[in-house]
């Protein structure tokens, strides 16, 4: 059984005629990492930023696509933070990936855990200058 991201990688390769080395090169990450990534069953974290990053130069793929085939393989469910682009059915691209992540890995907490997140996150907003756009 292959991930989503895995069977995003194994058919650029195929349909390119591309290696793993030829990916890595092209990206700027190990090879090891992109075999790693097209063989994996199962992803156990999401890969860097900067891995997904050089994944999708080398494979010549949107990054969005990519960030939301690993995030599948991992089990979280990124949902889209942007509306659709003027006269298309396309969603633009996430304005902070990073917001996607942390409200799709959040649904993986315990109710426990989600409360300490909660705790933290009023606490950073209560420091946070005022004047500071995403300041209370």
């Amino acid at each position: 059984m292959t991930n989503a991201l895995s069977q995003i990688i194994k058919e650029r390769l195929d349909r390119q005629g591309w290696s793993y080395g030829e990916v890595a090169r092209r990206g700027g990450v190990p090879r090891s990492t992109v075999h790693h990534l097209a063989t994996a069953e199962r992803l156990v974290r999401m890969p860097q930023p900067a891995t997904l990053e050089g994944l999708s130069r080398g494979l010549e793929l949107p990054l969005d696509t990519l960030r939301r085939a690993a995030a599948e393989a991992c089990g979280i469910h990124l949902y889209p933070t942007s509306e659709p682009a003027p006269d298309t059915k396309e969603r633009t691209a996430p304005a902070d990936p990073e917001v996607d992540l942390l409200i799709a890995s959040v649904q993986r907490l315990s109710s426990d855990d989600r409360r300490h997140v909660v705790a933290l996150v009023e606490s950073l907003l209560e420091r946070a200058p005022k004047d500071h756009p995403n300041g209370g």
